[in-house]
């Protein structure tokens, strides 16, 4: 059952995917739509899930489910995926690599392989102050409070 994002609980559990390059506006629509679709028919063991979602800076799909009246499980968290693998086929994006970064350039998004964003890090040109996306955050409080903070607040702080 699809819900309002800010109506979830600070417990519900999110995922956050980060997107390789913004989304158009053209594509935000259709990608709220494909969202709102998914979202109404989430189940889990026969069970509605209660989920909404947002799109940070056009470069994100952040999806909140309330886990007070029923949890994800194995299944509904398979479709959830199979679901990402089609916006990333569709959208020609990519969604589900964990190895990458992304983090502020002054008022602009960059999109880093972790890789890169090491060797960045290393030659000084981001720093522990550099504001990073912690994608990892694992509930509502979390993501409100540590997604986009400085790196030395990250995990990302292994690399200074």
């Amino acid at each position: 059952m699809l819900v309002p994002f800010e109506s979830l609980p600070e417990e519900a559990r999110i995922w956050v995917y980060q997107s390789n390059r913004p989304f158009t506006e053209e594509e935000i629509q259709h990608i709220t739509k494909d969202l709102e679709a998914f979202l109404t028919q989430w189940t889990a063991h026969g069970s509605d899930l209660q989920a909404g979602y947002e799109l940070p800076y056009n470069r994100f799909i952040v999806i909140g489910l309330d886990q007070s009246g029923a949890s994800a499980s194995g299944c509904s968290i398979d479709a959830s995926v199979h679901f990402l693998q089609a916006l990333e086929s569709k959208y020609g994006v990519t969604l589900l690599d964990r190895m990458n970064v992304t983090y502020k350039q002054g008022e602009y998004l960059t999109y880093k392989s972790l890789d890169e964003f090491r060797k960045m890090a290393k030659a000084r040109s981001v720093s522990s102050k550099t504001i990073v996306f912690n994608n990892l955050v694992a509930n509502k409080q979390d993501y409100t409070e540590n997604w986009e903070v400085p790196a030395s607040e990250s995990w990302h702080s292994r690399f200074f």
